[in-house]
C-alpha cells in the first residue's frame, strides 16, 4: 500500500471539486469560512478551477474538465493534499477520464472525501494500491466551532492522530442554512451501535477499504472494478470493509449489498462496520436497515457493527481506505487504529 506524506506544518492544502463545487449556499460561505481557519492554522491554499463551478449536471462541470482537474491537481506539486469541495450525484461520469495510469506513478498524495467521493477514494485505493481518505468534504471544515471529528480529520490528514474513537451523539436534522451557513453539528440523537450477532462487542482487524453503498454499486463489473485482485493481494490481511449510503432505501441497500457479495466483492472479509444511512428508520415491507445489512451480510459468521459513526449522518470518524485497521467495539463505544503498513 502507498501512504503519502501527511500536510506539513503550512503545508499547501489543494480544494478541487470532482463533484459539486461551492457556488451555492451554505456551501459557498462554509468554503470560503474555511479558507480563513486554514489560513490560521498556517496553512496555504490552492484553489482549482472548478472550485465555484456550478455549471455541470450533478457535479461541477462537464466531467472531462472535472477529470481535467483531478488529474492535474493530484499529479502536480502545488499542493501537499487534496480536499473535496462537496458531495454530488455524477461522479462516476467523471471516472472514464480520470487519467489511473499518471496517477499511479505520481508520488502519492492524501485526498480527502465522501459520499459521491467514493469514485476516487475507493478507486485511488484498489486500482492504485493507494490509501486515501473518507472524510469531510471541505465546506464542512467552514463550521463554528469545529466538532471533535473535524479536528480528527486534520489530524489524520497532518498524521498526528490515526487512533479515532466515535462520538457519543449525532445530527438527524441539520440547522444549516442559506441564512446559517456556518451553523454546527445539531447534536440530538444518543449514539447505540447495533451487533449483527446481537452480542455488545466485536473485534476485527485487517485492510480497511469501502465507501458510499450508492457509488460502489455501480462500479460492480465496469472495467474498473478490480476488487476481487486487489482482496487476493491483501488475502493474509484480510479486509474490513466500512459502508454507508445515502438514497438508499432498505430495499435499495439489500439489493446493493447483494450486488456486492453476488459479484466476490466480500472475498477474505474480516468483518464489517456500516455506517448510519441518511434515510434513518425508515422501514419498508417489515424490513428494516438492520437487516438489510444482515440478510445478506449475515452468512459471512464475521462481525458486523452497524450505526457507526460514519456517513450522512454526522459527525463522522475519518477513514483511512487502503490502512490496516484494528477495531474494537464494546457497547456504544468504538475505537479504531489505522497502521501505515
Amino acid at each position: 500500500m502507498r501512504y503519502p506524506k501527511f500536510l506539513s506544518d503550512s503545508g499547501t492544502i489543494g480544494f478541487v471539486a470532482p463533484a459539486f463545487g461551492c457556488n451555492i449556499e451554505p456551501y459557498k460561505s462554509g468554503f470560503e469560512n474555511s479558507l480563513n481557519k486554514w489560513k490560521e492554522l498556517g496553512h496555504n491554499i490552492w484553489i482549482g478551477p472548478n472550485v465555484y463551478e456550478g455549471s455541470g449536471i450533478g457535479i461541477s462541470n462537464t466531467p472531462k474538465a472535472c477529470a481535467e482537474e483531478l488529474n492535474r491537481a493530484y499529479c502536480d506539486r502545488e499542493s501537499e493534499v487534496l480536499i473535496s469541495c462537496g458531495g454530488g450525484e455524477l461522479m462516476c461520469e467523471v471516472v472514464p477520464y480520470l487519467d489511473f495510469d499518471r496517477i499511479r506513478e505520481a508520488e502519492p498524495k492524501w485526498y480527502m472525501g465522501y459520499s459521491d467521493n467514493t469514485n476516487f477514494t475507493f478507486l485511488l485505493t484498489t486500482l492504485c494500491n493507494t490509501a486515501s481518505v473518507y472524510g469531510p468534504c471541505a465546506a464542512t471544515f467552514g463550521m463554528e466551532p469545529w466538532h471533535t471529528a473535524l479536528h480528527d480529520a486534520y489530524g489524520v490528514l497532518r498524521g498526528t492522530n490515526l487512533t479515532i474513537s466515535g462520538y457519543d451523539m449525532w445530527e438527524l436534522e441539520s440547522l444549516k442554512s442559506e441564512e446559517k451557513p456556518l451553523e454546527p453539528y445539531n447534536l440530538t440523537e444518543e449514539k447505540h451501535l447495533v451487533y449483527g450477532a446481537g452480542e455488545q462487542e466485536a473485534h476485527m482487524s485487517g485492510r480497511l477499504i469501502g465507501g458510499c453503498l450508492d457509488c460502489l454499486s455501480n462500479l460492480v463489473g465496469t472495467r474498473f472494478d478490480q476488487v476481487k485482485p486487489f482482496n487476493s493481494l491483501y488475502a493474509e490481511d484480510g479486509i474490513i470493509w466500512f459502508l454507508e449510503c445515502c438514497d438508499l432505501n432498505v430495499m435499495s441497500i439489500r439489493r446493493a449489498l447483494w450486488q456486492l457479495d453476488q459479484a466476490g466483492w466480500f472475498n477474505y472479509v474480516k468483518g464489517f462496520i456500516v455506517g448510519r444511512p441518511m434515510l434513518y428508520d425508515q422501514p419498508m415491507f417489515g424490513l428494516d436497515q438492520y437487516e438489510a445489512v444482515m440478510g445478506i451480510l449475515g452468512k459471512y459468521d464475521v462481525p458486523v457493527v452497524m450505526d457507526c459513526d460514519f456517513g450522512h449522518l454526522p459527525p463522522a470518524m475519518p477513514l483511512i481506505c487502503g490502512s490496516y485497521a484494528q477495531i474494537d467495539a464494546v457497547g456504544d463505544k468504538i475505537t479504531i487504529d489505522m497502521k501505515l503498513k
